[in-house]
């Protein structure tokens, strides 16, 4: 065989016999995280305004503007895909905090802001989705089943970040117990919000729960 019958090395991203190229797939997996965050976001959009109950597939993939079967490619149960937007949720909190952080005051007035950021934390729509879906957990044992461990984790996460914001000690007796105590008073507060709007009344126990914080770590 001469050089001019001799076969032309094929580079790794053109295609041979039409093939998908590397181009191609890189491509395609952009599109694929692209719809994915789409599912996410339309999951939590829907938990939040309709609940667990009318949170179907279909419903998800008409908010996200995909097709039912595309929808189920990326998820294939309704379960996954709340795994995935519970996820979301708990990586979005934690982005929020820390991005905060850069904010906060140095000295004394920093535990007061810590709090504030804290017990804000658990208030807007996030809170709501998040929220239904615990209230779901408690009736169905498939749902509660993925949901319980994954929650533990967002919350062992949210609590190491409230400990770095605040600069605490959690070797000293009743630290750990004060900061877990501001994220489950967070709650309790968000809670108070989904009804009326809470924010005169927070704005008071936030203050006061940072003195006694303060105190605390």
């Amino acid at each position: 065989m001469n050089a001019a019958t001799e076969p032309r090395p094929v580079p790794d991203d053109e295609t041979v016999g039409g093939e998908t190229t590397a181009a191609d797939g890189r491509r395609r997996q952009a599109r694929g995280r692209t719809t994915r965050r789409k599912l996410i976001g339309a999951a939590v959009e829907s938990l939040a305004e309709r609940g667990w109950h009318a949170t179907t597939m279909l419903e998800v993939a008409e908010r996200a503007g995909v097709s039912r079967g595309a929808a189920q490619h990326h998820f294939p149960t309704r379960e996954s895909l709340v795994v995935a937007a519970v996820e979301q949720l708990g990586e979005e909190q934690i982005t929020e905090l820390r991005r905060r952080a850069d904010e906060l005051p140095p000295g004394r007035a920093r535990t007061p802001a810590v709090a504030e950021m804290l017990l804000d934390l658990y208030t807007g729509v996030k809170f709501r989705a998040a929220l239904d879906l615990w209230v779901a957990a408690s009736h169905d044992a498939g749902l509660r089943e993925v949901l319980v461990p994954l929650q533990a984790r967002v919350g062992r996460e949210a609590h190491r970040v409230a400990v770095e914001l605040l600069g605490a000690d959690e070797t000293r007796p009743g630290v750990r117990e004060a900061v877990q105590a501001t994220l489950d008073l967070a709650r309790g507060l968000g809670l108070a919000n989904l009804l009326t709007d809470d924010a005169p009344r927070r704005a008071q126990i936030v203050r006061q729960w940072a003195r006694m914080l303060d105190a605390a770590v």
